[in-house]
């Protein structure tokens, strides 16, 4: 931290020119002069004013599992890290090649929805309603930054513990924009809250966030799923395990890491998000398992990992030891008289009747 501090203030003529550079970008949207376009369908973005880390991915997998009961829902994402260019549809290999890891996990997940990937969301979502002609509501992640489109909901995610009105932009902190980017959301919440948070710092973070009338705050939390067989050493349903050799390739696996601790003892060989695992990265975690102690012992990753992990044929290294995969997902706090599933249902609601109307010429555009 030390390190990173005196960094930090040797790189603050950077940080105030990145400021400059990232304001007049974001004035001339304001202002029109760069373009912005809402698209001929409802949308709901969700995206962050810092550098990741806040369970953008559990959000939108809630929201497409909520929506989905309901409408046809779809999922535009950016496609980080995918080996495929321009506009790619998922073709039912759920190949994080073609999609990148996080769509791909989305894909395998939620077959019932669209999944796909472009860099221009505009361009993107003309394409899916080409391939789709009944698509209603469409998922875009990543979108506070993006601001080319403007979302019918935008969904600003903040770190309970890094909470965005206590840094600075970077690298001064994490921050990718100024703390006034919050005022451009309808939804402001606040993730990775302790599941048995107290009220008054509910109340404090909320006066702290300091919402606009237009604005709702709700508290999420991680909750996770059981474990299950990513490969045919792994048993159907276990319980719990003795010992853990967890590894994972996301931005905070602190979470994860401190629920795997409740019932085994957790070893952890953490690498980069997204990172893209080596013949010597499996050895490595082949290894550290190998001389870990004797008992009913299993090697625990998450699913965004396995989204990754099934394209790459390094992976049958792990055959002969038992691999599980964990589902990240969120539930939420209850702060208010109305909760974070019936906003948006009634937001979407509206929205998807308006579109219907306009589509078969009953109503005019406002």
């Amino acid at each position: 931290m030390k390190a990173r501090a005196i960094l930090a203030y040797l790189l603050f003529p950077l940080t105030m020119w990145y400021s400059i550079v990232v304001g007049i970008r974001n004035l001339l949207f304001d202002i029109g002069i760069l373009p912005q376009q809402t698209p001929a369908v409802t949308t709901i973005g969700i995206g962050n004013l810092s550098f990741g880390g806040t369970g953008k991915t559990p959000h939108v997998e809630h929201l497409i599992r909520h929506l989905s009961r309901s409408y046809t829902t779809a999922m535009l994402s950016r496609g980080y890290r995918r080996k495929s260019k321009g506009y790619q549809i998922d073709d039912g290999s759920h190949s994080a090649q073609l999609l990148g890891d996080e769509a791909a996990m989305v894909a395998n997940k939620f077959p019932e929805a669209t999944v796909a990937v472009c860099k221009n969301r505009l361009r993107g979502i003309e394409r899916m309603q080409q391939d789709r002609k009944n698509i209603q509501v469409v998922v875009l992640d990543d979108v506070m930054q993006h601001r080319f489109i403007v979302p019918t909901i935008t969904i600003m995610l903040t770190d309970f513990h890094h909470p965005f009105y206590n840094d600075l932009i970077c690298p001064f902190g994490n921050l990718r924009e100024s703390r006034l980017g919050k005022h451009r959301a309808n939804i402001i919440i606040v993730t990775k809250t302790p599941e048995d948070v107290d009220p008054i710092t509910i109340h404090n973070m909320t006066d702290a966030i300091k919402a606009r009338t237009y604005q709702k705050v709700f508290f999420s939390y991680m909750t996770y799923s059981a474990y299950a067989p990513a490969n045919t050493a792994a048993r159907s349903n276990p319980s719990k395990f003795d010992n853990i050799l967890c590894f994972t390739g996301i931005a905070d696996a602190k979470p994860l890491i401190e629920h795997l601790k409740k019932n085994s003892t957790v070893q952890h060989i953490g690498f980069a998000d997204h990172h893209e695992f080596s013949k010597s990265d499996i050895k490595q975690i082949a290894t550290a398992f190998s001389k870990m102690p004797e008992g009913n012992n299993a090697i625990v990753t998450t699913d965004k990992d396995m989204a990754r992990l099934r394209d790459n044929p390094h992976f049958a290294l792990l055959n002969e030891i038992p691999v599980y995969s964990i589902g990240i997902n969120v539930a939420f706090h209850k702060t208010s008289s109305q909760s974070f599933d019936d906003a948006i249902t009634a937001i979407v609601k509206e929205n998807v009747s308006l579109h219907s109307l306009l589509t078969n010429g009953q109503a005019k555009r406002p």
